[in-house]
C-alpha cells in the first residue's frame, strides 16, 4: 500500500470513528468524499495554519456541511488548531466540532453551513470578492491576488433553488476561479437520485455556462487530483463531478442507509480492519509527514506573498495605499452622511436612502453590493460605480436577477471574504425568499445591510401580494437580526452606524412612498432603539411607532392634545431598544400608563418587549388593491381612525380602574 492511499484510509477510519464515537452524524458522505478532499487539501488547497487568515489563501467552502466528520478530520491531520481531542468531542456541547461546520468556531471554516444549497451560494460570493480584487490591485508581475475558491457540494445541495440560481448567476459572470467539487454518488436519505431528480447536471452546467468535468472514478485519488489540476486552467467556473459511492467499504455503501447513521462498535471494528488500521484516534508519523509537506508549502507560499506585497508597495506605491486604504478601518463620518442628505428632507425613505449610500460609498472603497432586479425602485445602487460583470469587475452594484434567495447568500459570500461592506435589496413583501440567507448571516454576525423597500400598505394598487403585512414580524423573529425601520433620515443613518459599528446584520425596512421629516427626530438617540420623539406634560398615554406611523402618531397626539396628553415614542428598532437598561426604558414609559404600538403589520413581538399594558394597532388581514391612501384609509391608518381607537382605550382604562 502506497503512502496516500494509507493516508487516506486512516481519514476514513478516523472520520468513521468520530461519528460512532459521538453516535451520531453522516459516516457516507465522510467516506465517499474523502479522495476528493484529501486530493484537494494535499495538492491544491492554499493555505497556512499559522495565520489562517492570510489573505490570499485558497477558500473552501462544505456546502454539504453533514461531512463535518470528515472536514475536521482533515483539518487536523494538516495542523489547522483541531486536534485528535477535539474529534473525540465531536457534537459535544460547545466543543470545536459541533455537528455542522460554525464560522467563528472551528480553525480554518469559513462558512457556517448545513442548509444544503447556502455554501454554494457562499462560495459564488466569495469568488465574485476575489475576481474584485484581483482586478483593483493586480498589475504585471504583482498577483496580489490569485487564489481559488473551491466548495464541496453533493446532489442534495444542487437540487436546492438557491444553489441552482447561484451557479446560474456564477457562469454569466465568468468566475474561473471558481471550482465546484460535486460528490455525485446519486443517493439522498429516500433513496436513490432518480426518484426525484432526473435531470442531465452535465448539460445544464454547460448550458450555464460552466466549464463541465466528469471523473469516472472519484473515490480514486489520483483520478480526483488531476481533475482539480485539470479545472484550474479553465477561463470558466468548473464543476467536477466526482462519481462516487456513498459509505464506501461499509456493508451498506451505495445505499440510502449509510446517510445519516454512526457505524455500530462491531461494524466499525470491520470496517478498520479491512483499512488496515488498528489504531483508535490515532495518526502515523509517516502519515502525518505526507500532510506536513503540503502544510509547509502554504507556509512558504505565503511568506513568498508577504515579500511580493513589500516590493508592490515600493514598484507602485499608489496602488498600495489604495491596499491599504480598503483593510483600514477608518471611522466613518456619520454625521457628514446627516448633514449631506438634509437637503433632501421630506422624499421617500428609499429616496434617502439612495443618498445616504452613495455618502457612505464616497467614505469607503469596500462598498459593494446590489439588488434582485429592483435597483430602478428599491433605489438601492450607487451612482456613477458601473455594474459588476465578467468584462467590468469594478463595479460596485451586482445585478442580482430575479434571485432573491441567491442574492443573500451570495452577499453572505462576499461580506465572509474580507473587510467588504456589502448590501442587498428588494421588496419587504419579497423579503420572505431571503429568510434562509438571514438566518445564516444573523448566526455568523454579518456587518450586512439589507434594504427591503414598498414597507406597508402603501403600495396600494399592486395589491395583496405585495402588502407585506406578516415579513416585518418575520424579520424580527430571526435571532441575530435587527430590523430597523426608520421614520427620517436621522434614523436612518442611525440604522448604517449600527450595522457597521456592531458588526451585525441589519435589515432597513423602507417607505416607497414621501412623507414629511419630523423636526425632533435624532440621529444620536435612534441609536437606542427607541426614544420619545414628540413629549407632553403629564401623558395619559403613549404611543409606539416606526416608520411612517411614526407622522400618524404625532398628528393624532395633535388632535387629542385638548382632551388628552400624549407622548410619542419612535421605535426604529425593538431589538437595540431592548438592549436598554432598566433604567432608560422606565423613562419612556412610566407605569401604569397605557401603551399603544401603532405598525402596520400584524407583528406581536412589542407585547413581548414593551410594557405589559400595550395595545397593538396593527393590520390583521390583507387588503384589497387599490391606491395607497385608499387601502391605508380602509385598514385603519388614518388620523381619524386612530384617534376613536385611542378614545375607546382611554375609555376600557378608566371604566377597569372605577370598578
Amino acid at each position: 500500500m502506497n503512502l496516500v492511499q494509507k493516508s487516506i484510509n486512516y481519514l476514513k477510519a478516523i472520520s468513521a470513528e468520530t461519528i460512532s464515537n459521538a453516535k451520531s452524524g453522516h459516516t457516507g458522505i465522510a467516506l465517499g468524499a474523502s479522495s476528493i478532499l484529501f486530493a484537494l487539501f494535499k495538492d491544491h488547497y492554499n493555505f497556512d495554519v499559522s495565520d489562517s487568515d492570510f489573505l490570499n489563501r485558497d477558500r473552501f467552502v462544505l456546502s454539504s456541511g453533514h461531512a463535518s466528520a470528515l472536514y475536521y478530520t482533515l483539518l487536523s491531520m494538516f495542523g489547522f488548531d483541531v486536534s485528535l481531542q477535539d474529534l473525540k468531542e465531536f457534537r459535544k456541547y460547545k466543543s470545536k466540532t459541533p455537528g455542522h461546520p460554525e464560522y467563528g468556531v472551528t480553525d480554518g471554516v469559513e462558512a457556517s453551513t448545513g442548509p444544503l444549497g447556502q455554501g454554494v451560494a457562499n462560495a459564488v460570493g466569495m469568488a465574485i470578492a476575489e475576481s474584485i480584487m484581483e482586478e483593483r490591485f493586480n498589475t504585471v508581475g504583482f498577483e496580489i491576488f490569485n487564489h481559488y475558491t473551491y466548495v464541496l457540494a453533493g446532489d442534495g445541495c444542487l437540487m436546492e433553488g438557491v444553489a441552482q440560481e447561484a451557479v446560474s448567476l456564477a457562469g454569466t459572470l465568468k468566475l474561473n476561479k471558481l471550482i465546484l467539487l460535486y460528490d455525485c454518488n446519486e443517493v439522498t436519505i429516500d433513496g436513490p437520485v432518480q426518484i426525484s431528480n432526473q435531470e442531465n447536471t452535465a448539460q445544464k452546467f454547460h448550458a450555464m455556462g460552466w466549464n463541465v468535468i466528469t471523473v469516472a472514478n472519484g473515490n480514486s485519488y489520483t483520478s480526483c487530483t488531476r481533475a482539480i489540476a485539470r479545472a484550474k486552467k479553465s477561463t470558466r467556473p468548473t464543476i467536477i463531478m466526482f462519481k462516487t459511492t456513498i459509505g464506501i467499504g461499509t456493508d451498506k455503501e451505495g445505499t440510502s442507509a449509510i446517510h445519516g447513521i454512526a457505524l455500530r462498535a462491531n461494524e466499525l471494528a470491520n470496517f478498520k480492519e479491512k483499512l488496515k488500521v488498528k489504531e483508535s484516534f490515532f495518526i502515523p508519523n509517516d502519515v502525518r509527514e505526507l500532510c506536513m509537506v503540503s502544510t509547509r508549502r502554504g507556509k512558504l507560499e505565503r511568506e513568498k506573498w508577504n515579500q511580493q506585497l513589500a516590493m508592490y508597495s515600493s514598484t507602485h506605491p499608489e496602488l498600495y495605499k489604495s491596499f491599504v486604504s480598503f483593510f483600514d478601518k477608518k471611522k466613518i463620518n456619520y454625521e457628514r452622511i446627516v448633514r449631506n442628505i438634509s437637503k433632501f428632507d421630506g422624499q421617500s425613505l428609499r429616496k434617502l436612502n439612495h443618498y445616504a449610500l452613495n455618502e457612505l460609498a464616497y467614505q469607503t472603497p469596500q462598498l459593494i453590493g446590489g439588488a434582485a432586479d429592483v435597483a430602478a425602485s428599491s433605489m438601492a445602487s450607487i451612482d456613477n460605480a458601473g455594474k459588476f460583470s465578467s468584462r467590468y469587475r469594478r463595479g460596485k452594484n451586482i445585478c442580482f436577477g430575479v434571485r432573491e434567495h441567491a442574492m443573500g447568500s451570495i452577499i453572505n459570500g462576499i461580506s465572509l471574504y474580507d473587510n467588504f461592506i456589502a448590501f442587498d435589496s428588494t421588496f419587504l413583501a419579497f423579503s420572505n425568499y431571503m429568510l434562509p440567507a438571514i438566518r445564516m448571516r444573523s448566526s455568523m454576525k454579518l456587518p450586512i445591510l439589507s434594504f427591503f423597500t414598498h414597507d406597508s400598505l402603501y403600495v396600494g394598487e399592486d395589491g395583496p401580494s405585495h402588502q407585506p403585512i406578516e415579513q416585518i414580524g418575520q424579520l424580527r423573529s430571526i435571532i441575530g437580526n435587527t430590523v430597523y425601520r426608520p421614520c427620517d433620515y436621522r434614523e436612518l443613518v442611525a440604522g448604517y452606524e449600527y450595522c457597521i459599528k456592531n458588526r451585525t446584520p441589519v435589515s432597513m425596512i423602507l417607505s416607497r412612498q414621501d412623507f414629511p421629516s419630523i423636526m425632533t427626530a435624532s440621529y444620536e438617540r435612534a441609536l437606542l432603539g427607541g426614544y420619545t420623539i414628540y413629549e407632553t406634560e403629564k401623558p395619559n398615554l403613549i404611543l409606539v411607532a416606526s416608520g411612517s406611523e411614526v407622522s400618524l402618531c404625532i398628528d393624532t397626539a395633535k388632535e387629542l392634545a385638548k382632551k388628552i396628553n400624549i407622548n410619542v415614542v419612535s421605535m426604529p428598532s425593538l431589538e437595540i431598544y431592548n438592549e436598554q437598561p432598566a433604567s432608560y426604558k422606565s423613562k419612556l414609559f412610566p407605569k401604569d400608563l397605557p401603551v399603544i404600538y401603532v405598525e402596520a403589520s400584524n407583528d406581536a413581538k412589542p407585547l413581548k418587549i414593551l410594557p405589559k399594558n400595550t395595545s397593538l394597532y396593527g393590520v390583521e388581514e390583507y387588503q384589497f388593491s387599490g391606491p395607497g391612501t385608499v387601502v391605508a384609509e380602509k385598514a385603519g391608518f388614518t388620523v381619524r381612525a386612530l384617534t376613536k381607537f385611542v378614545e375607546t382605550k382611554l375609555k376600557q382604562q378608566n371604566s377597569t380602574k372605577n370598578n
